[in-house]
């Protein structure tokens, strides 16, 4: 199936590096799940989300950050890292080699929403946890400037987004930034999205595929221009 959509891609197979699990990255309204989700098709690959929906304190948390930061970090870091464990003992991991989070950028939310004692505790916990859990062969950071993600969180109409407000993603935005600054663990493919649709534009998302394609070591820039 791969053989077929590469040459769908004009790909030549003999020249490509499939990395063997790739996580997407970014903050609120990027289009972390819509990319996921194209690449697990494109690679046939199997799919990890995040399923925030599952998570029982978000809705209030959106209500109240200050009154319901602590809960809704901690069944997120408890949440994520039940489900890398979950792979780690069967076959599946063999399978799954897509996913919409990675797990070592959860201290950043954690960083924003809580205060100094809370983060303490969840820091805590967080360094009990985390350790031999897989990595990723591939991280792809997605990026765009804060006013075009308060468009799109707009645009998509969740209920429980209706109170995130610009202040709020311009503070996750800078953390993003941050985090990734500093961030070497494994190759890094940060793609600006400003001007490009990875959920509707086939050429600009066959365009990233055959640049995730070309071989990502080590921290790289994508900053395509949109298809006319």
């Amino acid at each position: 199936m791969q053989s077929s959509i590469f040459n769908d891609l004009d790909i030549d197979v003999s020249r490509i590096s499939v990395p063997s699990y790739i996580a997407i990255e970014g903050p609120i309204g990027i289009g972390k799940t819509t990319l996921a989700t194209r690449l697990a098709e494109t690679f046939n690959y199997e799919i990890l989300l995040e399923d925030a929906e599952e998570n029982p304190f978000l809705e209030r948390f959106y209500q109240d950050r200050r009154g319901n930061a602590l809960p809704t970090q901690l069944f997120f870091l408890f949440q994520r890292m039940r489900k890398l464990k979950d792979l780690m003992q069967g076959e599946l991991f063999q399978q799954v080699r897509v996913s919409d989070f990675l797990i070592e950028k959860d201290p950043l939310f954690a960083r924003v929403t809580l205060d100094d004692d809370e983060y303490r505790l969840y820091q805590a916990v967080y360094d009990k946890i985390i350790e031999d859990l897989p990595k990723p062969d591939l991280v792809v950071y997605l990026q765009a400037p804060t006013h075009t993600l308060y468009q799109r969180v707009q645009k998509r109409g969740n209920p429980m987004e209706r109170t995130i407000d610009l202040d709020y993603l311009q503070q996750l935005n800078d953390a993003y930034t941050q985090f990734f600054y500093h961030y070497d663990d494994t190759p890094l493919l940060i793609v600006n999205t400003a001007e490009i649709n990875l959920a509707e534009g086939d050429q600009d998302y066959h365009n990233l595929v055959r640049y995730l394609l070309s071989g990502v070591t080590g921290r790289h820039y994508y900053n395509p221009h949109p298809i006319q």
